[in-house]
């Protein structure tokens, strides 16, 4: 008879029975099938915009943590990257391209224009873009160094890694995008 033991992996505690036999959940494989595959669409403007390049260039390779692709196409992408100054004339097309997403989808608001409106306090800029979607993290900084962009992208690949196939089917979750006024 083998002995049941446990091991600790990362955040995950683990079961296996056995040399070659790893047990768990339907929800921690596919979380570490989506952490390990994100397809992120940038929406840059401004200076963060040129971080975010630095981010994906050699130096800093975004692609080492499973992001090798970006997608130009909302329908194709599960990672928004909001980097960038946004006008309220822009809003309306962040708030489409955010709907167009397929579920699951996560945001990733870069920079202190995108969080907050950085040093822009004036009518035409919007003060941060979880007045019109939901953000999941954010990464401060004017512009933020590519290492800080890299650490809130390995915070949005915990949150995908940990968060629970019914959780986009919750009531908060529901309540949350009504707030936001989205179908």
């Amino acid at each position: 008879m083998t002995q049941v033991t446990s091991i600790k992996y990362g955040n995950n505690l683990s079961t296996y029975n056995g040399p070659g036999f790893q047990l768990t959940t339907l929800d921690k494989a596919i979380g570490l099938a989506r952490k390990n595959s994100l397809w992120p669409l940038p929406f840059a403007t401004s200076c963060c915009g040129i971080e975010f390049m630095a981010t994906m260039a050699a130096t800093y390779d975004l692609a080492r943590f499973g992001s090798e692709r970006l997608s130009f196409s909302p329908r194709q992408a599960d990672l928004l990257i909001v980097a960038g100054t946004i006008s309220k004339k822009l809003a309306p097309v962040l708030k489409q391209v955010y709907i167009q997403m397929a579920e699951p989808k996560w945001v990733l608001s870069v920079g202190a224009c995108a969080s907050s409106g950085g040093i822009f306090d004036t009518y035409s800029v919007l003060q941060g873009i979880d007045e019109i979607i939901p953000v999941d993290v954010y990464v401060p900084g004017c512009p933020p160094r590519p290492e800080q962009i890299l650490d809130g992208f390995m915070r949005i690949q915990d949150l995908v890694a940990h968060e629970s196939l019914r959780r986009r089917n919750s009531e908060h979750y529901k309540q949350l995008l009504a707030k936001y006024e989205i179908q």
